[in-house]
């Protein structure tokens, strides 16, 4: 059954097969906000259906995703033997596990590669951009009926990011202790931006859809949007189309806002940001002091006036060494937040690396990933497998990384626009990489064809993705979510990829 959600609305609870009525009142009681609360402990130790907490191996999941669509040529799947408008101008290495070579422009990646693991075949049949995002960010490769590729639909399939923060909300996940004083994140954050397309229209796929706007995730906002700007700024900020206009975004400590369903509608709605994010929390700390409100929602002002949730995500001014093992840019910045907020417990975090599709290198591909999009990647990445190995968080930590689809086998130029060649949209295949969690490294799992076209090797499925994070975060096999109607809806379409583990 549903249970009452402010201002009297239903939203869908998380269920498994069957389940006591006293976990049924303990979900309802806390399912709100899209907050993780502290007040979840006990319902996080309750039992399952067969008596058992799954085992999954990982707390948390950092899911890296590449906005426009990795080509796999200049990444984790060259071609060196492919003729030459394939194969293309980079050139690849050996890592430290035999037998395995990448992009020679991921130099630090492929010194950790008994580190991380490969799926060389994810497929599935879209080259639309926005198709693309809702079937990777959802792991479902069919559309919904009502899909708009213009706008986010409540008839969308949920987020992976929204799936696993619910599952965490409602018990279904066990959680790594917070940090002392970190008790109020939520459990599945998406930073440092929404995905925006470059005429500003908000892509589709990385909300709670037909979960409902009180389980899409939290969306830390620090990073303003450019439509002509890509990348990781200031260091590494670029257009596609090279036309000369200045990127002057500043990446700060987020505007942070309340989720929407909060119901307080004297300050409207999601709560502008005030002046400064410290007159924002004194604002706020009054509001709480001359309102009426529960334990909960107290909890959710609490997230927005505890210093030390800022100080987790105010990494600009981190210390130096840490600034220059990551990167002074947005994707050094925003993988060192990922780092702190894993620590602080959230399950999942969802990092956004390059806002308007930076990764569509339709053309100047080659340059553009050779000198500012592959650098800040691999040195970002590789620094948080280091700093998370080093704390022992790597084998509770999944990370993965992945865009909306691959880029086309043929290099093409599209003179109109650029003066160098690129690659097009390919959904046919795409190189995915897997790493901590259980996973093993120096796998590598599947396998392309000469071209690098289609999956020559155990093809796999958007489906299969979204199941390995499931999976790994210990989400029971048989865990469905209810709808407003009591409608049950199985999170895992599809088995986990068979290998990495």
């Amino acid at each position: 059954m549903t249970r009452p959600g402010p201002s009297g609305a239903t939203s869908p609870v998380w269920h498994h097969a069957p389940i006591t009525r006293r976990q049924s009142l303990q979900a309802g009681a806390i399912g709100i906000l899209g907050l993780g609360m502290n007040h979840l402990t006990g319902l996080r130790q309750a039992e399952s259906a067969d008596g058992v907490l799954p085992s999954g191996k990982a707390k948390s999941c950092i899911f890296i995703f590449l906005s426009g669509g990795l080509a796999q040529h200049e990444s984790f799947d060259l071609k060196p033997n492919a003729p030459q408008d394939v194969r293309g101008e980079f050139n690849p290495i050996s890592t430290r596990t035999p037998g395995l070579q990448i992009c020679e422009h991921l130099p630090m990646l492929a010194e950790r590669s008994e580190s991380w693991a490969l799926c060389r075949s994810l497929t599935h049949s879209s080259n639309d951009h926005s198709a693309g995002h809702h079937i990777m960010l959802t792991g479902r490769s069919t559309l919904p009926n009502g899909f708009s590729p213009n706008s986010p639909s409540r008839t969308d399939y949920p987020s992976i990011a929204s799936v696993a923060g619910h599952a965490a909300k409602h018990g279904s996940l066990p959680r790594r202790p917070p940090t002392p004083g970190r008790n109020n994140l939520p459990p599945a954050v998406v930073l440092p931006e929404s995905l925006v397309h470059t005429t500003g229209r908000v892509i589709p796929g990385q909300h709670a859809g037909e979960m409902g706007p009180q389980n899409d995730p939290w969306m830390v906002q620090a990073a303003p949007f450019n439509s002509t700007a890509y990348g990781a700024f200031p260091e590494y900020s670029f257009d596609h189309q090279q036309r000369g206009k200045a990127d002057e975004r500043i990446f700060q400590a987020p505007q942070l806002s309340l989720p929407d369903g909060l119901g307080m509608r004297r300050i409207e709605g999601r709560l502008e940001l005030l002046e400064t994010l410290r007159h924002q929390r004194r604002a706020l700390a009054g509001f709480a002091e001359t309102e009426q409100f529960d334990r909960l929602r107290q909890g959710a002002i609490s997230l927005l006036t505890d210093d030390s949730v800022h100080q987790a995500l105010d990494v600009t001014r981190a210390d130096d060494r840490d600034l220059e093992r990551y990167g002074r840019n947005a994707f050094g910045w925003s993988l060192l937040m990922a780092r702190r907020l894993v620590t602080a417990g959230v399950n999942l975090i969802q990092v956004n690396l390059g806002n308007n599709e930076s990764w569509d290198t339709h053309g100047n591909a080659f340059p553009h990933l050779k000198d500012k999009l592959l650098p800040p990647t691999d040195r970002a990445v590789s620094a948080l497998l280091d700093d998370l190995a080093a704390s022992g968080e790597l084998e509770e930590t999944l990370i993965v990384m992945a865009g909306e689809f691959g880029r086309t086998p043929k290099i093409t130029l599209l003179d109109q626009h650029y003066k160098l060649p690129g690659r097009d949209h390919w959904g046919a295949l795409q190189s995915v990489w897997f790493a901590g969690g259980g996973v093993q490294g120096g796998r590598v799992i599947g396998a392309s064809d000469a071209l690098g076209a289609y999956p020559s090797d155990s093809p796999v499925k958007p489906e299969n993705f979204a199941a390995t994070i499931y999976h790994a975060l210990g989400i029971p096999a048989t865990a469905v979510w209810r709808d407003a109607q009591d409608r049950p809806h199985f999170i895992y379409q599809g088995q986990p990829i068979a290998g990495l583990c």
